[in-house]
């Protein structure tokens, strides 16, 4: 059963699907639960996760459980709405049920570090800011609960990119040749079809529960990704002005955090390697996207 099914959870839905394994889903979007039925969702139910109503609608039974659901908007509190009152709720289904493996993917926005810092999943989280902090009480609800499942996984997500999902891309594409903001900071990112394959080692694997970050093997500045990609696409190479600086990025004091997240854990226990183990290989699938 995915919870929150969106861009990641449609792409899991059609590769579980592939290999002959009923799934339902869940999304607050009636036109994606329309494509999903078609797409053969066994059972589909449109609600926003924190509702209560959409309990006493799943009719069937479910083996694992895919929380993947994305912010409903509206700041810190659609956060909140989302990423823990959803969970609340699906917990309280859960124990209605017998689930075998629970997997909730977060996000390594839960890492505050910075100054180009490798970081792994033990590192510190209680800088994080807001939203993290918002991600990292989500998490922490599902581990509470970690008795009632064989498994239980949390994937921290790095940036996700991938087939209509690349604003690098259309950055350079629509853009004047300047980019706001800086672009000396690594960038932490992993292609949808790696999260999915991902999730598929998680669930069909004997890895120990537990939080594993799912990043790509080779973490680059912005300004190297952005001049690959400029030659690839024969545009100039942009430049960068740090004095205009987007509205999300003030609230960050202006820049991103320089920090390397790594993935040796999940590639050591899980039994997963990126396909795209970087930004080039997974890039060159999407130039003419």
């Amino acid at each position: 059963m995915i919870f929150g099914c969106g861009y990641v959870g449609t792409a899991l839905a059609r590769a579980l699907i592939g290999r002959g394994v009923r799934v339902g889903a869940l999304s607050r979007n009636t036109e994606r639960a329309e494509a999903l039925r078609n797409m053969g969702v066994s059972e589909v139910v449109v609600a926003d996760l924190d509702s209560a109503e959409w309990k006493d609608v799943l009719s069937e039974s479910y083996a694992a459980v895919v929380n993947c659901v994305s912010s409903a908007g509206g700041g810190l509190d659609g956060y909140r709405k989302s990423y823990v009152e959803g969970q609340k709720r699906i917990l309280e289904w859960v124990k209605t049920q017998d689930i075998r493996a629970y997997l909730y993917t977060s996000s390594t926005s839960v890492y505050a570090q910075d100054g180009g810092t490798v970081v792994d999943e033990t590192a510190d989280t209680s800088g994080a800011p807001a939203t993290g902090q918002v991600l990292l009480e989500s998490e922490h609800l599902l581990e509470a609960h970690a008795d009632l499942f064989a498994a239980w996984y949390v994937l921290r997500l790095a940036g996700i990119y991938g087939p209509e999902r690349h604003f690098l891309l259309n950055q350079l594409r629509e853009g004047s040749g300047t980019i706001p903001g800086r672009g000396d900071y690594h960038m932490n990112m992993i292609h949808l079809e790696d999260i999915v394959r991902a999730i598929f080692a998680a669930l069909h694997g004997a890895a120990p529960s537990g939080i594993y970050n799912i990043a790509d093997d080779e973490p680059a500045t912005k300004e190297t990704v952005l001049s690959y990609l400029s030659a690839q696409l024969d545009l100039p190479v942009p430049e960068f002005d740090p004095n205009n600086i987007p509205p999300r990025l003030k609230r960050r004091g202006g820049r991103m955090p320089d920090r390397i997240v790594s993935n040796r854990k999940a590639r050591a226990l899980l039994g997963w390697t990126p396909a795209y183990p970087s930004f080039r290989e997974g890039y060159a699938t999407l130039i003419g996207d």
